[in-house]
């Protein structure tokens, strides 16, 4: 490991997110940099075939689609959702969530500076981002930060975020540095006088499972209200037996090329069709599949619109 990451970078991860939980997951981040097939945890991952972009991309042009699909996937739509929360303080009626996912800010060099005039001029009391920043799910990540830090000018208030499958463990001191706080199984409290509502963010479930709801929501009360991060919607039925009121997940793309009326060719999560996008519940729990504003493979999006989401929490009416 020692060519991947110093030692001084170790010592440092482990005292911010846990010895064991450091050393496992840079452990597995070693081991897939090598490797396309047989990664262990999951057996193949399309965005590490390179043969297959250029598949994508020269199918597409002899489609005569390529053009098109990249000028869709620069027009980045804000989409809004209304959450009515039974038990959410009266102070926090009307309070708005800008919700980021699956920024791949390296794919291309136009992408940071595309999604950072799309934001620039919303307003929102708190942002939260649910993962990969990076293209890829090995390689250089210091361009992905290079992109969060124009982005990052472009975000008011407040940003907590959680990685996905294609961030490195390595990436955490330099995002923490601009102003992104990184929740690994941890909570983070926001305050409007005396009530609060707590952000609780659990590490990848995907690929590196490195998510514990357990060690996540250890101090936040029974009766508080608890809006989940996590990069895929996959964890949904233990999220919701833990007390999430709202969980806000992205990876899926929304299937990023997708047929006429947004149907998915892949929605590439384990979970039900219907949680591959947009807003769904599952038992008391709501939750919010962002199709993402970034692309991976290949920077196209075909009947699939990138989108940010505005989510604005009401208290649910009386019974």
């Amino acid at each position: 490991m020692e060519a991947f990451v110093t030692e001084q970078e170790v010592a440092w991860l482990e005292r911010r997110v846990g010895r064991l939980h450091a050393r496992q997951r840079l452990g597995i981040e070693h081991y897939r940099e090598k490797r396309i097939f047989g990664q262990g945890l999951n057996f193949f991952h399309l965005e590490n075939w390179y043969s297959i972009h250029s598949l994508i991309r020269n199918s597409l042009r002899l489609a005569g689609l390529h053009g098109r699909g990249r000028r869709n996937a620069r027009q980045i739509q804000v989409r809004h959702n209304r959450v009515a929360i039974p038990r959410l303080p009266a102070s926090f009626d009307g309070f708005t969530i800008l919700h980021l996912s699956d920024l791949h800010l390296d794919m291309s060099d136009d992408l940071p500076r595309v999604l950072a005039e799309r934001v620039v001029d919303l307003e929102y009391d708190l942002c939260l981002i649910t993962g990969d920043f990076r293209a890829r799910t090995f390689g250089p990540w210091q361009p992905a930060v290079e992109g969060v830090r124009l982005l990052r000018r472009a975000l008011s208030g407040r940003v907590l975020a959680v990685l996905g499958n294609h961030d490195t463990l390595r990436m955490t001191r330099p995002l923490e540095e601009l102003g992104i706080g990184l929740l690994f199984n941890e909570w983070h409290a926001e305050e409007r006088g005396e009530e609060r509502i707590h952000v609780v963010g659990v590490d990848d479930p995907h690929f590196y499972r490195a998510h514990n709801l357990e060690k996540a929501f250890a101090g936040v009360p029974a009766d508080g209200v608890a809006i989940l991060l996590a990069h895929s919607p996959e964890i949904y039925r233990h999220a919701a037996y833990a007390g999430a009121d709202l969980m806000l997940a992205g990876h899926t793309h929304g299937g990023q090329i997708c047929l006429p009326g947004g149907i998915p060719l892949l929605c590439n999560a384990r979970t039900p069709r219907a949680l591959c996008a947009g807003a769904w519940r599952f038992e008391t729990m709501q939750g919010y599949t962002s199709s993402g504003s970034g692309v991976c493979i290949v920077d196209v999006r075909l009947n699939c619109p990138p989108e940010v989401t505005l989510h604005t929490l009401h208290c649910a009416p009386p019974p």
